[in-house]
């Protein structure tokens, strides 16, 4: 679908992105005009449309526009790498779209991040201070410190107003506005909570509205009136005396609070932004977390910044992943990010992705990492079938890194710490070669191009389970080094939240054919007769999840959990509502050893299952019947149990093994059934649909494996014969309207919405069929053979040039 000229309206609408009111994906790619020289930017632009995208991101960065003399140069009078301006206008004669990221924090390997080095001079009242009244290790800063946010409101009145003449409203490039970049972020991974004298006053403040003067004095064991004790007690921890229950309290509290400073600072930036002329365009948040190509921890930037757009008019969050190859290992941490970020959305915040992973992974420029080609591909298949509606690949152009104005003396004196040279993972290198995932990436463009008619306006189809997400499971960003009951807390949510232990809940699911969305349990009201829930649980679990969760199961809902029985709240403090409810108990943790290797073997009702080898047991006792038990003392691990008012409930109290077929009988058990049948040779396929309002279909098939699958697909009366190479993707339309005719199913994925008298279809490696419902003549090119049949016309086509395309018509 060809992009509009010039649009005037981008509205987020029903979980949709509208560009003047019609459905869109927007493939963006990042090109930092800053790090490249003017003459350079006609070159990135034309590869990036070649490449199909039809937007450009760029963070534009405070310390790069402001002069040595204190002044802001935005259309490069001082130097060609601060011509904002040209570069906007730039892409408007090229027609592509903009995302502005204007930080004041933009990170991008930026010295302090993106802001300018005065900044620290002039407020040194803003840099954190943290445990024990330690400053900041990191370049973060208080965002509500007043010197600090004066500044960076000054810079947003410099460079709003260039974006705000430039929005799509008034003919324009501009489409969104990104606010700050990955707030939160550096105080998490330093471990530094903002603890200075004011933030404690905000807190003292925070406290009393929350727990009151006394309920305040029993939770920390600190007066909020008594400033000096107050600020001791908090900056040691809870170490300084007192018991282990308020330093838990304290601890969680220390974050329930930051959460709400996040939300107030992100607030003000958009309160200033739209001052200064940006409406009418989305506004996002970047949304950080992953680590060493895993996304275990993505979920902590949600709990962190949920509060600053969750139910925000025209405002939606954007993950930000960096997880490497896509494997059997980590496709349910991308899976879950998605399902997680839709779960604190409202109604009409559709799910982005700000930086999605593009290049060969060689950030170090030491080889120690290589990306297949195909894995930004197979990673934006899965993320528009779960309704992500903009896509931007970071890096797609490297560059340069400009020197500073004044030199700092810091070993290179460029205003990045990567060296001269930047971005040479990118599939556009810094010199502005190809690299090996350029094709893979216009690979993945042209996959969602094909179908973006459908997919724009499709929303995912799931089973009957949805994923649990605890936002306080992830409160985990601090703990005072001299804290081991925090310590051993943290160790506890970190094994057991999210996926299960070892991840095995999540895994089970995704691999095992089954799509599932997420619910907040914070917040949401779970309908009895709706799906089953499943969770991922340590032994915390917040009195509010846990009175929502017994409610549940006692009206008639259906629940798993998966982990260690909750029987504590978030400070610690017993509480176990959720276990009265199930009649069930924890008689005991059994963890493996070096010297101990705890087994479990399921009951009969598996089918005869092998006793097998499992990292931690926990003993059960009271109600259910036993679906596995351990080998040591034949004590239950898991059951299965039916409360009082018709609920059902299965606690499996073990890591047991990623057995497919174990844990698909194990979900048959609470009546969850799979509507797409797809098993491969071996594992490694996931499968999920996305369906409009029509009922048209498509059939999301990614092949993470590194070996190709064949197989029997049968979803909703239908059976392909199918198979997927090693490490690829099939997006498969069933039921699409055509001109008098219906598209009943086909092999080849679309290619384009054609006209509705001709099918365009994108050709794969063998062999290919389609069916065709219609009273008119059928006609294919090429080698394609037709032939009329009881069920319409079938086409049948030879192996040929994989992406070659086949247009079928209608006379």
């Amino acid at each position: 679908m060809a992009t509009p000229a010039k649009p005037r309206s981008i509205r987020l609408e029903r979980r949709r992105l509208l560009v003047d009111g019609v459905p869109r994906i927007l493939m963006a790619g990042e090109v930092h005009y800053f790090r490249l020289h003017r003459e350079d930017w006609g070159d990135r632009l034309d590869k990036l449309a070649a490449a199909g995208c039809d937007v450009v991101a760029s963070y534009m960065p405070w310390i790069v526009h402001e002069t040595a003399d204190g002044k802001t140069d935005l259309t490069g009078g001082t130097s060609e790498y601060r011509d904002l301006v040209g570069f906007l206008d730039l892409a408007a004669e090229r027609g592509l779209l903009v995302i502005a990221r204007p930080g004041p924090f933009v990170m991008a390997e930026l010295k302090n991040e993106g802001v300018p080095f005065r900044i620290y001079r002039d407020h040194p009242d803003a840099v954190p201070l943290g445990w024990d009244g330690e400053p900041a290790a990191s370049a973060t800063l208080d965002y509500l410190e007043p010197g600090y946010l004066a500044d960076a409101e000054r810079w947003y009145a410099e460079v709003m107003p260039v974006l705000a003449e430039r929005l799509v409203t008034v003919g324009g490039p501009v489409a969104a506005v990104q606010l700050d970049n990955e707030v939160g972020m550096l105080s998490w991974v330093t471990n530094t909570p903002e603890l200075t004298d004011r933030t404690l006053a905000d807190l003292a403040a925070w406290a009393e509205r929350t727990w009151g003067r006394a309920g305040s004095i029993e939770r920390y064991g600190a007066d909020p009136g008594d400033t000096e004790r107050w600020a001791s007690r908090w900056r040691a921890g809870g170490t300084d005396g007192g018991s282990e229950q308020q330093q838990l309290a304290l601890h969680h509290d220390i974050g329930a609070h930051h959460r709400d400073r996040y939300a107030r600072y992100l607030m003000r930036l958009r309160d200033v932004a739209m001052q200064h002329g940006v409406d009418g365009v989305p506004f996002l948040i970047n949304l950080h977390g992953t680590d060493a190509g895993r996304g275990r921890t993505f979920p902590v930037g949600i709990s962190q910044l949920s509060k600053a757009y969750a139910g925000v008019p025209q405002t939606t969050s954007g993950s930000d992943h960096y997880i490497r190859d896509l494997t059997v290992e980590n496709v349910p941490d991308l899976y879950l990010m998605n399902a997680f970020m839709a779960a604190v959305h409202d109604a009409d915040q559709p799910v982005t992705s700000l930086e999605f992973e593009a290049g060969t992974g060689d950030y170090g420029e030491d080889l120690s990492w290589l990306t297949s080609p195909e894995t930004a591909e197979l990673k934006t298949r899965l993320c528009v079938a779960q309704g992500n509606r903009l896509v931007n690949y970071y890096l797609f152009a490297g560059g340069h890194n400009p020197p500073l104005d004044e030199p700092v003396g810091d070993g290179n004196d460029r205003i990045a710490f990567t060296g001269e040279r930047h971005g040479f993972a990118a599939p556009v290198d810094p010199e502005g070669r190809l690299s090996s995932t350029y094709p893979g990436t216009v690979s993945a463009v042209r996959a969602v191009r094909g179908a973006e008619h459908l997919l724009a306006g499709m929303d995912e189809e799931y089973d009957g389970v949805v994923l649990g997400y605890v936002p306080d499971h992830y409160l985990t960003e601090y703990h005072h080094p001299d804290s081991a009951a925090r310590r051993s807390q943290v160790a506890e949510l970190e094994r057991y939240r999210g996926m299960g232990p070892r991840d095995i809940l999540v895994r089970a699911m995704l691999l095992g054919g089954y799509s599932f969305g997420a619910v907040d349990l914070s917040s949401a009201e779970l309908d009895p007769a709706g799906p089953a829930v499943a969770l991922a649980t340590p032994p915390v679990l917040g009195r509010s999840v846990q009175d929502r969760l017994a409610a549940f199961v006692r009206a008639g809902g259906r629940l798993l959990l998966h982990g260690r029985l909750p029987v504590a709240d978030d400070d610690g403090s017993p509480y176990t509502v959720l276990a009265d409810a199930l009649g069930v108990r924890s008689a005991g943790l059994v963890e493996g050893t070096p010297q101990l290797f705890p087994s479990v073997r399921a009951t009969a009702w598996a089918g005869g299952q092998p006793e097998v080898r499992v990292g931690m047991l926990e003993r059960l006792t009271g109600a259910g019947k036993p679906l596995a038990v351990d080998i040591a003392d034949g004590s239950p691990v898991a059951v299965e149990v039916t409360v009082p008012g018709g609920g059902r409930a299965v606690v499996v109290a073990c890591d047991y093994p990623c057995h497919l077929d174990f844990w698909r009988v194990l979900l048959e058990r609470l009546a969850v059934r799979r509507r797409i049948i797809a098993e491969g040779n071996t594992p490694g396929l996931v499968s999920t649909s996305t369906a409009d309002a029509a009922g048209q279909r498509l059939l999301h098939l990614i092949n993470v494996a590194p070996v190709a699958q064949v197989f029997t697909l049968t979803t909703d009366g239908m059976t392909l014969e199918l198979s997927l190479g090693a490490r690829e993707g099939l997006m498969l339309p069933v039921r699409v309207r055509l001109d008098d005719a219906v598209l009943c199913w086909s092999t080849a994925e679309l290619d384009g919405p054609g006209d509705g008298s001709t099918l365009l279809l994108r050709r794969a490696a063998g062999s290919g069929s389609a069916l065709i419902e219609t009273t008119r003549n059928v006609s294919a090119d090429g080698d394609a053979g037709v032939s009329r049949t009881d069920q319409g016309w079938l086409l049948r086509w030879p192996a040929g040039a994989p992406g070659s395309r086949l247009t079928v018509r209608l006379s």
